[in-house]
């Protein structure tokens, strides 16, 4: 595509892809439980909510989280402390889960019955670049209106195809959307 930056940081621009800063929006948008997994609190809460539910034990089982009922219990007495690496499968079934379970919601009220949502665009940060090689990039709004793809994207954690969907959305702003891949953050509300 054009516009898309091959030597990000060369002269010491410093930002993150757009996709991504959209992503971690979202992320925070989900409402993840706050507490570590490294808590007993944390650990009981992820594992109430992967076993809760029928759907729930099904969505994690496609993610490999399988544990005995003994397991379960012993986990959650504490008794048994589970290793990093099932921490870490629990942690990343938890994420997966919650994302699938809060994506629908989260669609209707991005799409707000065909209205979209304001979306506000921070350019990158160029305070390491030298003077002559600083460009003149502001903040940018744009009311985005499907947001299908991109929460669908997020939803399955295909990287790749967000930032495609993305994108999409970012041409909207004319013909300089390059200048706006790479940013400091993206914000909207839900």
């Amino acid at each position: 595509m054009p516009e898309r930056n091959i030597e990000f940081g060369k002269y010491g621009a410093q930002g993150v892809k757009g996709h991504e800063a959209v992503a971690r929006q979202l992320d925070s948008l989900a409402g993840y439980i706050a507490s570590p997994i490294t808590t007993m609190r944390g650990l009981n809460a992820r594992l109430t909510y992967l076993t809760r539910t029928a759907h729930a034990r099904a969505a994690a089982a496609a993610l490999g989280f399988t544990p005995t009922k003994a397991q379960l219990r012993d986990w959650r007495n504490g008794s048994v402390t589970p290793r990093r690496a099932t921490l870490e499968k629990i942690e990343q079934a938890y994420h997966a889960t919650r994302r699938e379970n809060v994506a629908r919601y989260l669609l209707a009220r991005l799409n707000q019955d065909g209205r979209g949502t304001r979306v506000e665009i921070h350019p990158l940060n160029q305070s390491q670049v030298d003077r002559p090689r600083q460009r003149e990039v502001g903040m940018r709004h744009m009311n985005v209106r499907s947001w299908d793809r991109i929460v669908t994207a997020w939803a399955a954690g295909a990287e790749q195809e967000l930032d495609e969907a993305w994108v999409e959305q970012v041409i909207d702003l004319g013909s300089q959307w390059g200048q706006y891949e790479y940013v400091t953050n993206v914000g909207f509300a839900a």
